[in-house]
């Protein structure tokens, strides 16, 4: 890994990606790319109506996102990517060519997560697609740089914690304390 990671956080909806990514972004003092922003509109219309999306509904919207990171990669840049990456294929085709790719899978239990996104609002996905998501997620493997973090602790400790674990950052940016992303 290098001072300039490219971390994909993932998980099921409603995990915490987004919150988490924003502020793993700001401690690593990179671009945050929101995977839903890219989403076609088809896909959003399909999870808004209670669908889960097919493999082939996704394969275009992970090309865009594994775009993002190939061009960091290219630039020798840090991003953090916010995207449910949720079987081994999709990851894959996330990661590329890349070797500075390393995911942070936000996992928690199926009734916090219910919870959480009964509490949400103005996002797309219905809380009915909650037990399509935990049927596809394939829990990374050991070969994936991967770590797996448990979402009953606040965003910021998961974030100093997998920060600590990441190889190759400077302590600056492992120990720096956390900020309130505005």
């Amino acid at each position: 890994m290098s001072t300039n990671p490219i971390v994909v956080v993932m998980g099921v909806c409603g995990c915490g990606k987004s919150e988490v990514g924003r502020r793993l972004a700001g401690r690593l003092g990179c671009r945050f790319v929101e995977g839903d922003e890219h989403h076609p509109p088809a896909n959003i219309a399909k999870m808004s109506a209670g669908t889960p999306l097919a493999d082939e509904d996704r394969f275009g919207w992970l090309a865009t996102l594994a775009g993002f990171i190939a061009e960091a990669d290219r630039r020798g840049e840090a991003l953090v990517l916010s995207c449910s990456a949720l079987k081994r294929k999709y990851r894959d085709q996330l990661r590329g060519g890349s070797r500075r790719v390393a995911f942070l899978h936000l996992h928690g239990d199926r009734a916090l997560i219910t919870e959480r996104m009964t509490a949400r609002s103005a996002h797309f996905m219905p809380t009915s697609l909650i037990d399509s998501q935990f049927a596809a997620l394939e829990t990374p493997g050991p070969d994936e740089a991967a770590w797996t973090a448990d979402i009953a602790h606040p965003p910021d400790a998961i974030v100093t914690d997998f920060l600590a674990r990441l190889p190759g950052l400077p302590p600056s940016i492992a120990n720096t304390p956390a900020e309130d992303p505005a």
